[in-house]
């Protein structure tokens, strides 16, 4: 059924990613029943808080390996932290393997402006990503983060984001798409992001 699953595994933020949809007329469901969200016909996965941490809330969930499977047949879009554990590994507090869905890794930002990151920054496009379509270069979306994503393939780079370096902001990868900013928070920029990841293969 044409709808989206928000994965509740215990380490996101749920509700503000639901009521924007809700806002949008989007049918959405949170749930960490496998049944459920196989039902989907697209998959959310939020994330707040530390990569180690949430990385073992997701084992604990039961869903890591199917997370994976969905991913290779549905649009799957990690947003902030879920953005992050779409990687191979991350290197906050300790080296924590990711799901390995856009090859690459996550580090703190090397920048010498002050972390973590919060508030408005533009996006810098780098390919024609559907859930980019309809917004200009240079739309302003809202971060809150002190680490990012480094792709081993540049072409899995969507847009990034200037904070004293380049910073990755949006990856793309066949059904996989992620942001580090907050789109459910980033105005009509983020709204219309959402409604395309909706509209995807329409």
């Amino acid at each position: 059924m044409k709808r989206i699953g928000i994965i509740d595994y215990g380490a996101g933020n749920l509700m503000s990613v639901a009521n924007a949809l809700k806002y949008l007329g989007i049918d959405s469901v949170i749930s960490r029943e496998k049944s459920v969200l196989e039902d989907c016909s697209r998959l959310i996965l939020p994330g707040v808080g530390a990569f180690p941490a949430a990385m073992d809330c997701l084992e604990e969930s039961g869903l890591t390996e199917f997370i994976k499977e969905q991913a290779a047949k549905k649009p799957l879009l990690g947003i902030c932290l879920g953005m992050q554990m779409l990687f191979d590994y991350g290197e906050e507090i300790e080296h924590r393997a990711g799901l390995g869905l856009i090859p690459g890794h996550v580090d703190k930002i090397q920048t010498e402006l002050k972390l973590p990151a919060i508030g408005w920054n533009s996006l810098s496009f780098k390919n024609d990503c559907p859930m980019l379509r309809g917004l200009e270069d240079g739309a302003y979306v809202y971060f809150v983060h002190s680490y990012c994503g480094h792709v081993l393939e540049r072409g899995d780079l969507a847009a990034s984001t200037d904070y004293g370096a380049e910073v990755t902001a949006l990856v793309w990868r066949d059904y996989v798409y992620g942001a580090q900013f907050h789109p459910e928070k980033s105005g009509d920029m983020g709204l219309k992001m959402l409604k395309n990841f909706w509209e995807l293969n329409d």
